[in-house]
């Protein structure tokens, strides 16, 4: 017998591989016990698993994982937002409470500071320093206003802008009337972008 070989041809005596339901051979059938195939009772060809249903408790976990996230960053985050727009609120409302030195502004850019009585109070140049400060920033037209003597220099990196000249022109009268004689437009760098008598 080959080695191997577990059956035999009951017909022609020749070895058969285990598995053959006839004879290579002879063609003759094998018996139950040659083939020492076993039979089940599952269909061939299928899984073992069972149908299953639709994953409930997969949608389920999905969603609260979902809630959850939207609650973490709609709540937690949205508490930063709401203080984050107060204090950039609160920066606009601390530029217009700096302006009280501009109502004299607005009588002074009206028509005439000449038509004031020689005894009115002028105002101080600090003042009106200020007021200009302030009425450029309400324009967006971020500065900073130094007095170096009798001289006004707005350090800004706006000083390009159009609307530079005649944002200070509305306050030239202010300005003359508290003294100051020249003003100068700086850029951030140093440089002189313009500058004339008040």
């Amino acid at each position: 017998m080959v080695p191997g070989m577990s059956a035999v041809c009951p017909a022609c005596g020749v070895a058969v591989v285990p598995g053959y339901v006839r004879c290579p051979k002879c063609h003759a059938g094998l018996g139950r016990t040659t083939g020492r195939r076993k039979r089940t009772t599952v269909e061939p060809g299928g899984t073992a698993v069972g149908p299953r249903g639709f994953p409930v408790s997969a949608v389920v976990v999905a969603a609260g994982v979902a809630a959850a996230i939207i609650i973490v960053f709609g709540v937690l985050g949205g508490g930063k937002r709401p203080q984050a727009a107060a204090a950039a609120s609160a920066e606009p409302r601390e530029a217009i409470g700096f302006a009280p030195p501009a109502p004299p502004a607005a009588t002074a850019s009206a028509p005439a500071p000449a038509s004031q009585s020689p005894g009115a109070a002028t105002p101080e140049p600090g003042a009106a320093a200020s007021a200009l400060e302030a009425m450029l920033r309400k324009q967006r037209l971020w500065n900073r206003v130094e007095l170096t003597g009798s001289r006004v220099d707005v350090r800004s990196g706006s000083c390009g802008d159009p609307g530079m000249r005649p944002a200070i022109e509305g306050k030239r009268a202010l300005l003359r009337s508290a003294g100051l004689t020249r003003l100068r437009c700086v850029e951030q760098s140093g440089a002189v972008v313009f500058e004339y008598e008040l």
